[in-house]
């Protein structure tokens, strides 16, 4: 099988392949060909590098073929449905003032996030921080994680309250070794704010009282606390997949989720992260395929390492130059097709 596969080429980014995903061809080649800086064919286990310069006639041969082709799309400069990589209009650097770089996991529940923090607590100088559940489960001798499922409505106000406390202490944890450089958290304060808070008042759980109070908590937070994350990697999945995924590990607390409240959950991660509102995030983004069985995340992960650890993070911006030919192969393709 004849893979197409784009790369975005920049100052501070080596051609490596950041992240994958499949589409037809004949469905997506419109949508995703303009997004294409430069491309790599691969046969088998060779790989040709293709310059921009050649890259129209490579497409508009592989457009016009009878063959049901694949193709892969790394880049976007909109966070679109069919997005997956790094977000080139969050691609600001931000000044840690030599705190580690951090980096926050997210996704919906069941959606691999845990394993993704085993993965990378394995690399030196990297410092990984699972989500506080066990503080959740242990208030005092109350479980708020449990009371929560049982009764949203009435106990979503306190959980959130905690939830963002314990999130704070997390994400302002100071490494525990002299040489660490990287801190990744499984989940942020931002998530609570922008997805889990959202999503309770959208739903009419929690009362604009409560809202307020907890936005206002969370403002003061991020104007007076160093809370900034320098990377957010999204694992992206369907309701349906985390759904079964929950069911099979079968945590106490959750067997009363219903598919219907991990769709809620979802689009509020959706709202949060992929759209280009910077009220919500201004963060870069790392989008991965998380419905991949676990051989294959782990793939991902090892491709997306340099991304995933700050050593590929700058200079997202296209040149003037590269735009220009983007718009050439676009035409071409409307008029070939």
């Amino acid at each position: 099988m004849r893979k197409v596969i784009g790369a975005h080429s920049q100052r501070t980014y080596s051609s490596d392949i950041v992240c994958v995903l499949m589409f037809n061809l004949k469905s997506a080649l419109k949508r995703i060909i303009p997004r294409f800086e430069s491309v790599k064919l691969t046969f088998g286990n060779s790989v040709q590098a293709i310059s921009v310069g050649n890259m129209e006639n490579v497409l508009l041969n592989i457009a016009k073929g009878s063959n049901d082709e694949t193709i892969t799309s790394l880049f976007s400069p909109g966070k679109q449905a069919n997005f997956l990589g790094i977000s080139p209009l969050k691609g600001v650097e931000i000044k840690r003032e030599g705190r580690p770089f951090r980096v926050s996991i997210e996704g919906n529940i069941g959606a691999g996030k845990s394993t993704c923090i085993e993965y990378f607590e394995k690399l030196a100088s990297v410092e990984t921080y699972a989500e506080p559940i066990e503080w959740w489960r242990d208030v005092d001798g109350n479980n708020l994680l449990e009371l929560l499922y049982s009764d949203i409505n009435t106990w979503i106000s306190v959980f959130q309250s905690y939830v963002q406390l314990s999130r704070l202490k997390v994400q302002t944890t100071k490494p525990l070794k002299p040489d660490t450089i990287v801190q990744i958290f499984e989940r942020s304060i931002q998530n609570n704010r922008f997805c889990f808070l959202e999503h309770a008042y959208r739903k009419g759980s929690l009362n604009s009282a409560d809202y307020a109070v907890l936005d206002q908590w969370y403002r003061w937070i991020r104007e007076n606390v160093d809370i900034n994350l320098d990377l957010i990697v999204y694992l992206r999945t369907t309701p349906e997949v985390v759904y079964e995924r929950v069911k099979k590990r079968n945590r106490p607390e959750e067997t009363g989720l219903s598919l219907q409240y991990l769709k809620d959950l979802h689009d509020s991660h959706e709202k949060w992260l992929m759209s280009n509102d910077e009220r919500f995030n201004t963060v870069p983004l790392l989008v991965l395929d998380g419905n991949k069985a676990l051989e294959e995340m782990e793939a991902q992960y090892k491709l997306c390492e340099n991304q995933i650890l700050g050593k590929e993070n700058k200079g997202l911006k296209r040149s003037n130059s590269v735009e220009q030919d983007v718009g050439r192969v676009r035409k071409n393709l409307r008029e070939e097709l």
